[in-house]
């Protein structure tokens, strides 16, 4: 697979020229500073590609061209919006951008209770905790309904830790929940998520995967037509938060929509740690499942903790070999799939993949590194994911 490595733009602390210590391929990357529903221009995507050039990189996978929320809810702006969309498909093609993940979790993206819980280690990792975003639910966004979410004993625990934590420690939670990625969410106010979660009132389950099919019908055909490959990332975690459905969740999830716009261009993001989250997700039964559609790999590992909701499981950003997901079968099923892919002749053979979050170790502690995206952590991780994929022979990893 080539190895990849996800790059924040020009304010990332991680110098682009260092990543070749690092034996990093290629880089995923976006226009971050552009909110969702924005057209990307050719002239931004050439810029931010002649910055990757100069240090010796190619644009290899954009992660994310994102969905927004007018889109996820068809709302009144919606049809600028997937517009817009398909500008930027065709700005993307004409730079010879081939790969674009996106997701269609409703307003929040991948969301976390701590960003730096201390390991035994000494080191430090991601955790979500289901009391401490019932604490955040419950009594600091207040959300009409959140009672109905939460058992008797859950809220119970709730109300007990909010009335222990210090004034600053409801502000760091908060922060944590709803800053999620670096320049998505991070100047949203309370009062921002609670008219967002109005936009979602009435909206099923059932209703939000009809507005992604309804989304693809009318964007894969584009891509289609101009090579391009769209990848979904799964839902992070693979679970109802804010009350709100989520339909990217498991293998089932994949199939319905996979097979609902069934032509290549419509594909997968195969995040094991996302999926992996699920007690029954199973890393090699997914990709012999959705082998010839799966377009990037975000390869990472979470434990989740024993005590906690079977449904809704407390967990945390484990080394990429040490969690619950089968990260070493997952990755045979991978190169097997490239195996088939080059027989078959394709040109898109290769799967790209990142390793994805990742501890703070060592000098990547102090707070100064962007949380699940640390430099040492990641880099670990890459070099076990490296190790992997030599294990199975140097043939496999042809570029």
């Amino acid at each position: 697979m080539k190895q990849c490595w996800r790059w924040f733009g020009p304010a990332d602390q991680i110098p682009l020229d260092d990543l070749h210590q690092v034996g990093v391929e290629g880089i995923v990357t976006a226009l971050h500073e552009l909110p969702p529903g924005t057209a990307w221009s050719l002239a931004q995507i050439s810029e931010r590609q002649a910055v990757l050039q100069a240090a010796g990189y190619e644009w290899d996978v954009v992660e994310s061209l994102s969905v927004s929320e007018a889109i996820k809810t068809q709302g009144a702006e919606m049809r600028a919006h997937i517009t817009a969309y398909k500008d930027s498909l065709e700005a993307l093609a004409a730079a010879n951008i081939k790969t674009i993940c996106y997701n269609f979790m409703p307003i929040l993206d991948w969301t976390r209770t701590n960003l730096r819980a201390v390991q035994p280690h000494g080191g430090a990792a991601m955790r979500f905790d289901l009391i401490d975003f019932a604490v955040f639910d419950l009594h600091i966004l207040r959300r009409a309904d959140a009672a109905e979410s939460y058992s008797a004993a859950q809220r119970a625990a709730a109300a007990e830790r909010f009335h222990a934590l210090s004034d600053d420690g409801k502000k760091q939670l908060r922060h944590n929940i709803i800053a999620g990625l670096p320049g998505a969410n991070d100047s949203w106010s309370l009062e921002d998520v609670r008219t967002l979660l109005h936009s979602y009132k009435g909206v099923t389950r059932a209703q939000l995967r009809s507005h992604l099919i309804d989304f693809l019908s009318e964007v894969v055909p584009c891509a289609e037509a101009l090579g391009l490959r769209l990848c979904c990332h799964p839902d992070d975690p693979p679970f109802s938060l804010l009350g709100l459905p989520r339909v990217m969740s498991s293998s089932a999830d994949y199939s319905r929509v996979l097979n609902a716009v069934d032509v290549p261009a419509n594909g997968a993001t195969l995040c094991t740690g996302s999926l992996g989250v699920a007690a029954d997700f199973d890393g090699p039964a997914f990709v012999k499942t959705h082998g010839p559609r799966i377009h990037f790999a975000h390869l990472r590992n979470t434990r989740r903790s024993a005590e906690s909701d079977a449904a809704r499981p407390d967990f945390f950003e484990a080394p990429h070999l040490e969690g619950d997901t089968d990260m070493v079968g997952t990755v045979r099923a991978l190169m097997g799939e490239q195996d088939r892919r080059r027989a078959e002749g394709r040109a898109d053979w290769q799967i790209p993949m990142r390793p994805d979050h990742g501890q703070e170790l060592l000098s990547d502690l102090g707070g100064h590194s962007t949380p699940g995206y640390p430099l040492i952590g990641r880099m670990r991780g890459l070099a076990e994911l490296r190790g992997i994929m030599a294990s199975f022979g140097p043939q496999a990893s042809e570029a």
